[in-house]
């Protein structure tokens, strides 16, 4: 069964493309030009609310209305947030700090970050939340600093996350909340995250999640983790030393994800490609995962398995390659059912191939010089 999605263009700075060319109509980018393309379209076409000015001397106007001055950076942003209403945009274009604090996007509002936001660590919370929300979008944002997560949901719907760049010294980088209600229709396009002790982005609870691109580097955890989600496509998670010394993984699956709600694990999370150098693992299935199937895999040089299926149902990787680092493993732990319709079609080189113990119904197709100690 294939998943209901969206599926939103694949080139990543359609929106902005559209704010700049207009009536020109959209032209195809380089992909060394769409970051530039993209950022440039942050705050045009004249947003409801902006904010200017720089350290000590903020101001935020609604039209030409001025609904806060002075230096409290954090309050002239939530300012802005606070004075649009549902369907309107707030362009926070002045850089600088809000410290501790956190900052709440309400319904129907579109957030746009031209300017760097750095934050600091609140336990708990997000430097920005959108909290049982509808429909709010984060078009562009660029945030620098230590957060507990840099930006933090739970029971949304309709929310959209457009150029996100969290260019951290600590912390998580994007956070869905496990003990919390569940999130429909949720859109990532271009998600960048170095730096983050933690994850780049944990998700968790959402039916319907549809991603571009996640790019992580240098990454204390995962880059992008998903768990007890259903209905999802991704199309590129790249990651450059991801989770060094540890167990997680540029891409990790966990805690019954792609389980659908009748309990099935009928394919309806889909990956494009996973890119992995270095860090810890590439791909992790864990924890009665499943549902799932990676087209293509580029590993090189993961300093643990390269790729671990532990207890998961209805996996595939279809193609791809495997260079060096840990080995490629299907393993199980016995407080769960043993893996179940594993199908694996990989080139394998420079490192080694284990299955143990043997799953129910692994189907391997495997080429390459690697070692082979499978069922």
């Amino acid at each position: 069964m294939s998943p209901t999605l969206r599926r939103g263009p694949r080139l990543l700075v359609a929106t902005a493309a559209a704010f700049l060319m207009g009536a020109v109509g959209a032209v195809a980018l380089p992909l060394t030009d769409q970051a530039a393309v993209a950022q440039a379209a942050c705050g045009a076409n004249s947003p409801h609310a902006t904010v200017t000015g720089s350290s000590g001397n903020y101001v935020t106007r609604e039209g030409s209305t001025t609904v806060y001055s002075g230096g409290d950076y954090r309050a002239a942003v939530q300012a802005g947030v606070d004075t649009i209403s549902s369907g309107q945009r707030v362009a926070v274009m002045a850089s600088g700090s809000i410290g501790a604090g956190t900052i709440t996007i309400q319904s129907g509002k579109t957030f746009e970050g031209c300017g760097t936001i750095n934050v600091s660590s609140r336990s708990g919370r997000g430097a920005i939340e959108a909290i049982n929300t509808s429909n709010v979008n984060i078009a562009y944002l660029k945030m620098t600093g230590n957060p507990y997560f840099g930006l933090r949901f739970s029971g949304t719907s309709g929310l959209k996350l457009g150029d996100i760049d969290l260019t951290l010294s600590g912390g998580m980088g994007i956070r869905f909340d496990r003990d919390a209600a569940w999130n429909s229709d949720v859109t990532m396009n271009d998600i960048y995250v170095s730096g983050a002790g933690s994850h780049a982005v944990e998700v968790w609870n959402i039916d319907g999640l549809d991603i571009t691109k996640v790019t992580a580097r240098n990454v204390g955890e995962s880059g992008l983790l998903i768990q007890r989600s259903r209905n999802v496509w991704v199309g590129l998670v790249d990651g450059d030393n991801v989770g060094a010394g540890t167990g997680y993984a540029t891409l990790r699956f966990a805690n019954n994800n792609g389980q659908l709600a009748n309990g099935s694990y009928s394919t309806n999370v889909w990956v494009d490609n996973v890119v992995s150098r270095g860090g810890g693992r590439g791909v992790f299935c864990v924890s009665q995962s499943g549902g799932a199937v990676i087209k293509n895999v580029d590993l090189a040089n993961n300093g643990n398995n390269a790729v671990l299926i532990e207890n998961c149902y209805n996996l595939s990787i279809r193609a791809g390659t495997v260079n060096g680092g840990g080995e490629v493993r299907l393993a199980a732990r016995s407080e769960f059912p043993n893996n179940r319709d594993i199908w694996i079609t990989l080139r394998v080189d420079n490192t080694s191939v284990r299955e143990s113990p043997c799953g129910e119904n692994t189907n391997w197709t495997l080429s390459g010089n690697g070692s082979r100690n499978i069922c």
